[in-house]
């Protein structure tokens, strides 16, 4: 009877050891694939990243992992060390190598209208030449401000009255389209940036994020009157609506 239960225990205590074996030798043998494709440190996306976060803001949202050399793409990055100042072009999603052509400067993200409109909110298209416009420095991703003009009789306080009001404040930028600018070739002589010295030429069309109610404003101004933006960042100074008249613009 004991010679059976140590036979038993025995066979028990083998067959324990033979699958930590197998165990082992099945792990010893992942690694040893994985040596055989000579794998690299690539940075992979852990958790989604929107469109537009700057490089610094989106390291908690990565993971470094061993890829076999086969599995990696040629742009994947394994540091973000030289990537300072630029942000994700697109939105990332999780399990996503992160390459080089995703991360650019803000401004050609801007560029590509990379901005997501608020909810509840819809946009809207107006076209406006430059001088109405910043001088057309304006871009996806800005705040301006929204002045409705009105001339003759179209809006009267007072008949005949013109007006004009800076009545949308703060309103986002969510699309920018620019006539195509002449090139110039000659470089001043003062060494200043040619495109600093050339006036903007042709028209812009221009899409806003509002409400329904503002929207109808700028719908009814553009066939009844006209636009006139301002460039209003966030902090932007707001001294309430003001009804611009002749016999007040002065004071």
């Amino acid at each position: 009877m004991k010679s059976r239960m140590l036979a038993g225990t025995a066979a028990v205590v083998l067959a324990a050891v033979g699958a930590l074996l197998i165990i082992f030798y099945a792990n010893g043998a992942d690694q040893r694939a994985l040596a055989t494709t000579e794998p690299k440190n690539v940075l992979v996306v852990k958790t989604a990243i929107p469109a537009g976060t700057p490089v610094n803001d989106m390291t908690a949202s990565l993971v470094i992992e061993k890829v076999p050399a086969a599995g990696i793409s040629d742009s994947a990055l394994s540091t973000l060390d030289d990537r300072a100042g630029t942000v994700s072009a697109v939105d990332l999603v999780p399990g996503e190598q992160l390459l080089a052509e995703r991360l650019v400067a803000p401004e050609d993200v801007k560029a590509h209208g990379a901005v997501e409109v608020p909810a509840g909110l819809q946009e809207v298209s107006f076209q406006l030449e430059p001088q109405r416009v910043v001088g057309g420095r304006i871009n996806v991703g800005d705040h301006v401000g929204i002045a409705l003009n009105f001339k003759d009789k179209a809006y009267k306080p007072a008949p005949g009255d013109e007006t004009t009001q800076l009545t949308l404040r703060k309103v986002l930028v969510t699309a920018v389209q620019r006539a195509p600018q002449a090139a110039s070739a000659e470089k001043p002589a003062d060494g200043t940036n040619p495109a600093d010295t050339i006036l903007p030429e042709g028209s812009l069309m221009l899409t806003v994020a509002v409400t329904d109610v503002d929207a109808g404003k700028i719908i009814f101004t553009s066939i009844n009157g006209e636009l006139w933006l301002t460039k209003e960042p966030l902090d932007a100074q707001d001294n309430g609506p003001r009804i611009e008249r002749k016999e007040v613009v002065y004071k």
